[in-house]
This record gives structure tokens, C-alpha cells and sequence, in this order.
């Protein structure tokens, strides 16, 4: 496209972001209209795709951070024919494809989901990372955010990750309209304001009036010959561009255009421009390498093996047989013990540093480009990266997550290092998978068996030694549960997870010694959990105890008293929880004062039983 084709080309997509808006009577049509010309360049002149294999290796890839100004996106497909006018015109509609913030679901040329803003850099940064270090292939990552999502820390730690990986293939272009939602963003139309922070990252810069197509297109090929750097490109736009009542108005964010039809009238009515988006050129770029099943390590009974340990050298068995598995880590992977999977294939190793959020956004691009991650560090920190995990799943994305050092088990760290509310935290996940093991052997086949799970998949590892109570050849299915303790003469039932099986076996042997016959039940599946083997467990001993070193809301208990949630009856559940708040101790000291250590246990099984005595 010539100049003159450009500038239609940018105001066609005005116009369609103004129409569908207008349909839908809802959406963003103002923060669509900065960016029009932007995307029109991009598109036309820059961007290697085929849109009739979203999947192939060689494509370019796009990604709308900013992803409110979705009419945008919308319009550009419909102007490369990949959705009609009439889908268009279904924004925002009941089972429309066209969502009001875009989703890969069911459009496959979408990488990501966004909306929730400052995430769009960091996710491309990973799939940037995966083009350069894992597919060693020569497709380019875009990325188009907004202003106001530079107020996201997540986007300093993708800038700070992008430049260390030395990201030529990534491009950022920044839509500097100078309105947020309420009002103007921090800086404002000071574009050298924003490239005095992306320099001081290591970025290259490029400042551009993002209305000029022929200045922009200039931007994009600078980008594209710039070598060791990833480039920032930062536009100064107006936000309602092109109609004069709108035009960088303030109070118009997230609003359908008043006039809709005087708007499209003077951005000079509709256009049919067909874009031809450039086809790449085939690179070699290589899919991931998948392989056979693994030799996981193997451990005796009666082994003292800390489950983290377990973790780590099942990783490194499991990268061994499938080249296609890929560890990521916080820079604590000496604790996780990702660290094994490091020293035996550090090609397929990505350090993070103390960086959560942007671990996990990487582990979504990781996965975007067909491989399986595996992402570490503390149960705890998790916590700061949780908007990544809730849009990893709204994206339909496979990332395996492994959260160690959890619970008052870890003793004398004290709260600040102590995962307590991890596994509420991923149970509450759409789709997600959450596993806690309790001994190695339980831990290596769940972490092969992570691998071929779907959606977000958690995994918790404890810091201390504990016995290996299975055998190295024992299956464990997700969903299953194992019944370690049972009798006829049952009067209570146990349901322990992790560091708590071994104080629950304690109790009931305990129990057992003063003519207490007690069940066991190892739940290391938390989600799904087994529905079945409770509800037999409580008709027949008429009374749930659960014990976890998690806090009562949203762990074991929770999961537990979900499996009656149809309707079923609902046995006597009990509960025993961290309800304290602890300071450093050893961990046998943390798991008394918390009331869920084998004494603590075993005392409050006498109770229930007396008490069901009595009545």
C-alpha cells in the first residue's frame, strides 16, 4: 500500500471500530481510533503472517495488551478476511466470537487474552524468548500497549527481561494518547518521559507522531534493523482521533460514540481496503520436540526424601525424555530445586530472577509456541503473580506451576516465607489441576503426569525430609486418593495432604493403641478430588476429620466438603487448620502450635469419638 492507501486503510478501521461499538451499544471505540494508524502500518507494511495457519511456525506474532481497544483488532481481521462484516458487526454479542477483550478461545489468531492491562509485554516477552532461545527461529513478536499500562509494575519487569535476553525480535509500540479512563495518564504526551525509563532499561527508542503513516513505517524498520536490543516505539496519538466532538476529550473512555453515525460520516463513511498481510517466509523455525516416557528417579520405603528434592530430579528425568519440557524459575531454583533440571539441559532453562509475575507471563508465551513449562519458586510468592494465573486460564493456556517452601512446615523463616493460602489460591482457578504430594515417589509420577494435563496445573512441594511411605512403581491418578488406614470398625476418617500424612498415619496408629480404630486418607488430589472414597469413608465411619497446613478457607476442608455439594448428605466434617499466626520456630514446634501435628490430631480424634459416644 501507497501513503495515501494507508491513511484509508487507518481510517477504514476508525470507522469499523466506531461501528461495532455502535452495534453493541458498549466498548472502546475512542482508544481504538488512537491506534488505527498504527495497526494499519503494521499490518500492511511490517508483519509477516498467514492467516490461514495461525499455527505455522514462521508467523510474526501479535499481541493487543491494550486489549479494551478490541474493536481495533476486530476491524483489521476484517479488513485481512479473516471474519466477515457480519461477524463485525456481532461485538459483544451472546456467543459472539468477538468478546468485548479478546481471547484465543475461539480466535486462533489472537496469542493471549488481555484486558487485564500490563500483561501483554510480559507474555510477549516469553514468546520473544522462546523464538530466539528455544525455536532458534526468526518470526518477531509486536506488542501494541497503551500509556496508562505503564503504570504497571509487570511491564518494568518485561522491560527489564527483554533487554537482559537482548530481545531484537521483540517491538513494543506504546499508543501515547494522553487519556486513561478518568482522566490524563501520569506523563501525559511527554514521550521523552517514557523513553528516559525504557533507555534505562537497555531499550531502544523510537519517538514517532503516530498519526504520520510514513513516519511510523520509518519506526517499524528502524525496529526491524536494530540488533541486541528490544525497541520501544512510542507514539504520540489523540485518542478519538479523526472526529472532531471526541477527538483527546476527556470522559469518553469505554463509551460507544454519541453520534455514531455523524462520526462515521466524517471519518468519510465505510470502505472495503482488503489488506495483503505479507506471508513469511519458511525459516526452519522447529516445533517443540516431544519424546517417551520418562525413567523418574525411584526411592525405597523408609527414604527420607524432601519432596522438593523429589520435584527437581523428576524435572530433569522428565526434560530428558521430552525435549519439549522447559523450566522456569524465580532465582530460587538451590530451593525449588529446579536447579537439577538447569545443570542438565540449561538450553531449556530460563532464570527469572525475583520476578513472579513476569515468570509466569513467560511460562504463558513458553506455551503459546507449543512447548511445556514448568515454573518454580515459593508457594508464597505465587501469590503476587495471581492476575497472570487467572488470565493464563481465561486464555485456555497449559502451564505447569510448582509452588515449594509451603505451609509452617518450613519452620524458622517465619510467616513471610510460608505458602498458607496457595492452594485456595489455584483451587479457585477456572479449569485448574492442584496436586500435593506427600512422599518422592507420589511427587515424581505427579510431576510426569502434569505434563499431560490441560489448563493451569499446581503442584506443592514441602522444604523438609519426609519418609517415603509408597513404592517407586505406585500410580497415582489425578482425581485419585489413597485409603493408607482402614478397618471395618472405623469410627473416624483422617483426610490428610502433604507434610500432614505422616503426622494423620502417626494419630491413627496412636489412636489404634487405645482400641480406636481410625481410617487414613492421603487426598493428594486436591482438585479434582476424590468424590467417591469420601463419601464411602463418610457412610461408613460417619465423621470427616481434615488436616492441612494450608488456612481453613479454601484448602483440604473446602475440598473435601465440596465433594457433597450435590446434594448428598453432608457428614460431620471437622477441621484442622493453621488458624495462628506464627512467628520462627522449628518445624515441629509450627505444626503443634498449629494444631496439626500428630498429638494435636490424635487429641481431637478422642474427642470426636467421645463426643459421638455420648450421643
Amino acid at each position: 500500500m501507497n501513503t495515501g492507501e494507508l491513511v484509508e486503510l487507518g481510517q477504514q478501521l476508525r470507522v469499523d471500530s466506531v461501528r461495532a461499538a455502535a452495534a453493541a451499544g458498549s466498548g472502546h471505540p475512542t482508544s481504538s481510533m488512537s491506534a488505527a494508524d498504527l495497526m494499519a502500518v503494521l499490518f500492511a507494511r511490517h508483519f509477516a503472517y498467514d492467516f490461514g495457519a495461525p499455527d505455522a511456525p514462521s508467523n510474526d506474532r501479535f499481541i493487543l495488551s491494550k486489549g479494551h481497544a478490541s474493536p481495533l483488532m476486530y476491524a483489521t481481521f476484517k479488513a485481512a478476511g479473516a471474519i466477515d462484516d457480519e461477524e463485525l458487526l456481532t461485538f459483544r454479542d451472546d456467543g459472539s466470537r468477538l468478546e468485548g477483550h479478546p481471547t484465543p478461545r475461539q480466535l486462533p489468531w489472537v496469542e493471549t487474552a488481555t484486558g487485564s492491562l500490563g500483561q501483554g509485554l510480559p507474555v510477549g516477552v516469553g514468546i520473544a524468548l522462546a523464538g530466539k532461545r528455544l525455536d532458534h527461529a526468526g518470526y518477531r513478536v509486536w506488542v501494541l500497549c497503551g500509556d496508562s499500562e505503564l503504570a504497571e509494575g509487570s511491564v518494568w519487569e518485561a522491560a527489564e527481561h527483554a533487554s537482559y535476553e537482548h530481545l531484537d525480535n521483540l517491538t513494543l509500540i506504546v499508543d501515547v494518547n494522553r487519556l486513561g479512563q478518568r482522566g490524563p495518564t501520569r506523563h501525559g504526551h511527554d514521550l521523552d518521559a517514557y523513553a528516559r525509563r525504557f533507555q534505562a532499561f537497555g531499550w531502544h527508542t523510537v519517538e514517532v507522531d503516530g498519526h504520520d503513516v510514513d513516519a511510523v513505517d520509518r519506526a517499524y524498520g528502524e525496529a526491524l534493523s536494530t540488533r541486541g536490543q528490544p525497541t520501544a516505539i512510542l507514539a504520540r496519538t489523540l485518542k478519538g482521533k479523526g472526529v472532531a466532538s471526541v477527538q483527546d476529550h476527556e470522559g469518553l473512555h469505554g463509551k460507544p460514540l454519541p453520534e455514531a453515525e455523524e462520526a462515521i460520516a466524517e471519518l468519510g463513511g465505510p470502505r472495503d481496503l482488503r489488506l495483503n498481510v505479507r506471508q513469511p517466509s519458511p525459516d526452519g523455525a522447529r516445533p517443540a520436540r516431544h519424546g517417551g516416557e520418562p525413567v523418574l528417579p525411584r526411592w525405597d520405603k523408609g527414604d527420607e526424601v524432601a519432596t522438593r528434592n523429589a520435584f527437581g530430579e523428576a524435572l530433569a528425568a522428565l526434560g530428558t525424555a521430552r525435549g519439549d519440557v522447559v523450566a522456569l524459575d524465580g532465582e530460587v531454583g538451590d530451593s525449588t530445586r529446579a536447579e537439577f533440571f538447569a545443570k542438565e539441559h540449561p538450553e531449556r532453562y530460563i532464570e527469572c530472577y525475583i520476578a513472579e509475575q513476569q515468570m509466569v507471563a513467560a511460562a504463558v508465551g513458553v506455551a503459546a509456541r507449543g512447548w511445556t513449562p514448568y515454573a518454580s519458586t515459593f508457594a508464597a510468592f505465587l501469590t503476587r503473580a495471581h492476575d497472570f494465573v487467572r488470565m493464563a486460564s481465561i486464555s485456555g493456556s497449559g502451564i505447569n506451576l510448582v509452588g515449594s517452601h509451603a505451609g509452617v512446615a518450613i519452620g524458622q523463616d517465619g510467616p513471610s516465607q510460608m505458602g498458607l493460602e496457595d492452594l485456595a489460591m489455584m483451587r479457585a482457578v477456572h479449569g485448574s489441576t492442584v496436586l500435593y504430594p506427600c512422599d518422592a515417589n507420589q511427587t515424581a509420577r505427579l510431576v510426569a503426569a502434569m505434563a499431560g494435563l490441560d489448563g493451569i496445573r499446581y503442584l506443592r512441594t514441602s522444604r523438609g525430609e519426609s519418609p517415603v511411605i509408597y513404592g517407586p512403581d505406585e500410580e497415582f491418578p489425578v482425581g485419585g486418593s489413597k485409603v493408607l488406614r482402614s478397618s471395618g470398625r472405623d469410627r473416624l476418617t483422617l483426610v490428610a495432604a502433604g507434610v500432614t500424612v505422616p503426622e494423620a498415619l502417626a494419630a491413627a496408629d496412636s489412636l489404634a493403641a487405645e482400641g480406636i480404630a481410625v481410617r487414613v486418607i492421603d487426598l493428594y488430589s486436591v482438585k479434582p478430588v476424590d468424590r467417591e472414597t469420601l463419601r464411602t469413608a463418610a457412610e461408613e465411619t460417619g465423621c470427616l476429620m481434615t488436616v492441612e497446613d494450608h488456612r481453613p478457607e479454601g484448602g483440604l476442608g473446602d475440598a473435601v466438603a465440596e465433594a457433597f455439594a450435590d446434594g448428598r448428605p453432608v457428614p460431620r466434617l471437622v477441621r484442622l487448620a493453621v488458624r495462628n499466626m506464627p512467628g520462627s520456630a522449628s518445624p515441629d514446634e509450627q505444626l503443634h502450635a498449629a494444631g496439626i501435628d500428630a498429638e494435636s490430631i490424635a487429641a481431637a480424634g478422642r474427642l470426636l469419638v467421645g463426643e459421638a459416644i455420648v450421643s
